[in-house]
């Protein structure tokens, strides 16, 4: 997956922040996704990799319970965790035991959804 992730990040499109990530999501049957991030003058409208990823999936079909692994990869050294607006999708559509993979060239670390966003925001908040 780590040579899979670092062609990824070729495509990434980051002339402001110079922060190129990609992600690679893979679903209980085996498909997999890709995303990288894509930024835009107006930096809301970018999206981070991990949200392009999942979203592509979404899109194709899949829905919550679909979803086995999330590998992300940023080109430094330390490997980073997602941002809270990729954490929140993740809550949506992650079950709690499903794993994020976190890459840096020098660290990785593997989390569970449940460890890596231990409060969501959900349903229940909406009643």
């Amino acid at each position: 997956m780590r040579e899979k992730l670092e062609q990824l990040l070729k495509n990434a499109y980051c002339p402001y922040s110079h922060f190129p990530v990609s992600a690679i999501v893979v679903m209980k049957d085996g498909t997999e996704f890709c995303g990288v991030n894509v930024e835009n003058a107006s930096y809301g409208a970018g999206i981070c990799a991990e949200r392009s990823a999942i979203l592509s999936a979404v899109s194709h079909g899949y829905r919550k319970g679909d979803f086995r692994h999330l590998y992300v990869m940023v080109n430094r050294d330390q490997m980073s965790t997602c941002c809270f607006a990729c954490r929140q999708v993740i809550s949506e559509f992650f079950e709690d035991d499903v794993k994020i993979t976190c890459f840096g060239k020098k660290e990785e670390k593997t989390f569970t959804k449940k460890e890596l966003c231990p409060y969501p925001f959900d349903e229940d908040d909406l009643k």
